[in-house]
């Protein structure tokens, strides 16, 4: 078994593992996003991602490219956000990235199943074009409702302010 720290790879790590993943016919899949506080949501997310496939790679936003996207945020560094995700039993890799978008990312693993939540439309989720190119698949899931890291640091201020 791996320590969850080992399965946090550079991005020329997780080419190399993506190859290897390749040549025994496993099908990868891949998503993205920032997991600042890990919440059901995620692990429901995560989990039927993991199912449409063989192994689940996540592509994650560094803290400067969470910043840029959410202000005031994350509240969690990287390298924590990482070793979580990590410890995952249905998570195989996670791989950070600097860019506002996880599209180089993509094009470097071509994963064979794209996967991102049903608030997103197929046309709308980065990397589609990539995938669909390469033969592969772009999916939504389906979230649960009521579970955002917004929603749970707005209930927490709210019990918190004076």
């Amino acid at each position: 078994m791996l320590w969850s720290k080992d399965k946090i790879l550079s991005l020329e790590a997780a080419v190399a593992q993506r190859a290897v993943w390749r040549t025994s016919n496993r099908r990868v899949v891949f998503t993205n996003g920032c997991f600042d506080l890990l919440h059901l949501g995620h692990v429901d997310y995560l989990e039927k991602a993991r199912h449409l496939g063989d192994v689940l790679m996540v592509g994650l936003n560094t803290d400067r490219s969470v910043g840029n996207l959410k202000p005031g945020r994350p509240l969690q560094d990287e390298m924590a956000r990482a070793r979580i995700l990590a410890s995952l039993l249905f998570v195989d890799a996670v791989v950070l990235f600097d860019e506002p978008t996880p599209l180089t990312l993509i094009e470097q693993l071509q994963p064979d199943i794209l996967v991102k939540g049903d608030d997103y439309a197929i046309s709308g989720i980065v990397g589609h074009e990539t995938v669909l190119q390469n033969g592969g698949e772009v999916r939504t899931v389906p979230l649960v409702d009521g579970y955002s890291t917004t929603r749970i640091v707005e209930r927490i201020r709210q019990q918190f302010q004076p």
